[in-house]
């Protein structure tokens, strides 16, 4: 019987226009391209990440989910009806502008057939001076004026732009119109999904040379005019040993964590943990077993997984289902 201990995978990789190469600062092992996003933990039609460590290496996510199921997973985190991990663990490098952009809710009726909606989070790893991000739109904008600035080419008038710098978080719920910008590395956690509905492309070719598609109509019904409860904080204040909580919703909930030295913890038997490495180094130590671990490192822990500890000097996020 294989007993419960920390997964570390494989990432998926995935080119963009907008990627780059900032992502092998973390020392991952990128394909040519330009790399856009590193989907860490994933258990998707269209990408699927396998453990690289310990007995069950070389097995997909999905078949540790069937082979597993709510014993590691949680009664939270897995469903007999075989759906999907719930969550998406991306690391994402823009080394050009996003397209702006808008997530459904699961109850969206033009969704595709069986994909969930997309509320998500971002906690900014690396920012270049200026950075910035596109969060939400001006105070007044209505379907009908969004509609018209996208017909006149006026459309980033409509739209907020916010500064931002490492540590910064932002909570995304699904109805929220945003971009991430030029010059900015984000850990996302997210709803497993990969629906989104572009706005506005800067007009630009996409790496097969012609124009990527937009979903006007799509975004127009989905977007949330009066507002979807987007929430942002600096973090500056997470202090050794506690948890800083920087998103909470129906699909996940994710703390910040600074370890110095030893910090002693324990699993939870409702639901699998997702710790995100932001940086400093280290190793998870758990009855019987130690991994070492590194900046960029994503870990899924079992919810059997009892007491561990993490030691070393390091920035982590840990996430959970509510």
């Amino acid at each position: 019987m294989t007993k419960p201990y920390p997964l570390k995978f494989q990432p998926e990789f995935k080119e963009r226009v907008w990627g780059g190469r900032a992502l092998e600062n973390f020392g991952l092992n990128l394909p040519e391209g330009h790399i856009g996003e590193g989907w860490m933990i994933a258990d998707h039609p269209n990408g699927v990440s396998s453990v690289v460590n310990g007995e069950l290496a070389g097995l997909g996510l999905d078949q540790i989910r069937e082979r597993f199921g709510s014993e590691w997973f949680g009664s939270k985190g897995h469903s007999e009806d075989g759906s999907r991990f719930p969550l998406l663990i991306k690391l994402l490098d823009c080394n050009d502008n996003l397209s702006v952009q808008v997530h459904p809710t699961d109850d969206y009726e033009g969704l595709p057939k069986g994909e969930l909606g997309k509320t998500e989070m971002w906690y900014v790893l690396d920012a270049k001076p200026d950075a910035k991000i596109i969060y939400g739109l001006k105070e007044g904008v209505s379907r009908e004026s969004l509609a018209k600035s996208l017909e006149d080419g006026t459309v980033m008038d409509l739209l907020q732009e916010v500064p931002v710098s490492a540590g910064d978080t932002f909570y995304i719920p699904a109805g929220t119109v945003h971009a991430l910008c030029a010059g900015v590395v984000v850990a996302e956690i997210q709803q497993n999904s990969d629906t989104t509905y572009r706005i506005f492309d800067y007009n630009r070719p996409g790496l097969d040379g012609k124009p990527r598609e937009l979903h006007i109509e799509d975004s127009l019904n989905v977007t949330a005019y009066e507002g979807a409860g987007a929430t942002s904080m600096k973090t500056d204040g997470a202090v050794p040993g506690q948890w800083l909580e920087l998103a909470r919703s129906p699909y996940f909930i994710v703390e910040k964590g600074i370890v110095n030295g030893e910090w002693k913890l324990e699993a939870d038997k409702e639901s699998f943990t997702v710790l995100v490495i932001c940086e400093g180094s280290g190793h998870l130590v758990w009855e019987g077993g130690s991994q070492p671990y590194a900046a960029g490192e994503c870990y899924l822990l079992p919810a059997t997984l009892g007491s561990y500890s993490i030691e070393g000097q390091s920035t982590l996020l840990r996430s959970y289902l509510p």
